[in-house]
């Protein structure tokens, strides 16, 4: 397996271009199963997670065709041949799960495998199952797989999550958006990636209204179109390589990044004691040549501070002046970078769903192995500042989320190179 070689190497200088979101994107891909008509993405992450998906979308009868180096991606899926998702790409993916609201509307019937994806958590589908099953679908789990009939067409519906979930609220809104009647949900997700599917699906044909707020109406349709549709900035991505800056020092501009994808990230960042500003390009990330003041992190649901940026946070916070406390709220098992920064010399003690970094002078270099992707990352940034050498060991998740990583921070002057595994 490969793994990644950090050296520290002073203060970084210069830009760095943000990709299209990953968690939207694989959300807009299956949105092709709604329409005959081609759908077109530009500003596509090139990641493994996308290639999946277009794996998982041709086995189902789908055309997918990767253009422009991977950043635009032409879909067509005219003709839907086959209705189950099987296992064996499934379980390669969490965003997996996002053909059952589609296939559901557009044919009726679907067989989904459950999914897999990063080990941070169950990560249970009892959401989507209820979301789906309120618009008149029956699902039944056989042998590891979701047998859901919709009875015909599925029909619109008032349903209220007891959670808002962001993968719950994108199946609802693809399967309400071809249902018969007008449906609501209450408690939806408002994340940005919430609010780019809407965009996409009203160009498509589909009447939303709400998106952004916890209640979305859509009134269903009998068929949607085509559309081209642009995927919006990836916020998790913006906000790590908001950090190396932070953490290394410097001053870095992420091109493309807007401060209200990342406002909750941005004030902890701010308390923090770092200037954060808004150019004609993007945002600008200045560290004073200060030690980091220590802050309290609590991961919400959007718009509070998400949890895809907490192990880069702690990576952070590691050196900061004081002690800082990071409650974990949305996954369990998501401080499993901890015992990795211990080992580079953070001061860690984490107990439950709560972890309290106390911060020292300087992290030391060391062989750390990645857990999971935003773990992987952590420690990339944490190596950004530590003393010698630090090599990060499984580092294939990282290549699910983050493309051409090692170039980014090299441009702006970080010492990271990949090593091949045998």
């Amino acid at each position: 397996m490969d793994a990644i070689r950090v050296t520290g190497n002073g203060p970084l200088s210069g830009q760095i271009p943000i990709a299209g979101a990953k968690n939207a994107c694989l959300t807009l891909m299956p949105a092709t199963l709604l329409s005959e008509e081609p759908l077109t993405l530009t500003n596509s992450p090139r990641l493994s997670d996308i290639k999946t998906m277009k794996l998982l979308l041709e086995s189902l009868g789908s055309e997918v065709t990767l253009m422009n180096d991977g950043q635009v991606i032409a879909a067509s899926s005219h003709d839907v041949n086959n209705l189950t998702a099987d296992y064996d790409i499934v379980r390669k993916m969490r965003a997996s799960n996002l053909v059952l609201g589609p296939l559901l509307a557009r044919e009726g019937r679907a067989v989904v495998s459950l999914p897999g994806g990063c080990a941070i958590g169950a990560r249970p589908m009892d959401l989507h199952i209820s979301a789906l099953e309120a618009l008149g679908a029956e699902i039944e789990l056989k042998d590891g797989y979701l047998h859901a009939d919709a009875k015909g067409r599925l029909k619109g519906a008032v349903h209220e999550m007891r959670f808002a979930s962001v993968g719950a609220t994108e199946n609802f809104l693809m399967a309400a958006s071809l249902a018969k009647g007008t449906s609501v949900l209450k408690n939806a997700a408002r994340e940005p990636e919430i609010v780019d599917l809407v965009q996409c699906l009203r160009k498509m044909g589909a009447q939303i209204e709400g998106e952004g707020t916890s209640e979305i109406t859509i009134q269903g349709v009998d068929r949607l179109g085509g559309a081209t549709h642009r995927v919006v900035t990836d916020r998790i991505e913006l906000g790590t390589y908001m950090l190396a800056p932070v953490i290394a020092g410097g001053e870095v501009e992420l091109l493309g990044g807007r401060i209200s994808l990342v406002q909750a990230f941005v004030d902890k960042l701010h308390a923090a004691g770092v200037d954060v500003t808004e150019t004609e390009n993007g945002l600008l990330v200045k560290n004073k040549g200060e030690r980091l003041q220590a802050v309290d992190v609590t991961t919400e649901v959007f718009p509070g501070f998400p949890t895809d940026l907490q192990a880069q946070m702690m990576a952070a916070l590691c050196t900061a002046n004081g002690t800082s406390v990071l409650e974990e709220t949305i996954f369990e098992n998501r401080f499993m970078h901890a015992p990795e920064l211990m080992r580079m010399g953070a001061k860690i003690e984490v107990q439950g769903g709560t972890a309290k970094v106390t911060g020292v002078e300087r992290l030391k270099g060391a062989p750390v192995m990645a857990t999971d992707l935003r773990a992987s990352v952590s420690l990339i940034l944490a190596g950004l500042a530590a003393e010698g050498e630090t090599v990060v060991n499984r580092v294939y998740h990282l290549d699910r989320g983050y493309e051409k990583l090692e170039e980014k921070l090299a441009a702006v002057g970080a010492k990271v190179e990949r090593i091949a595994g045998e």
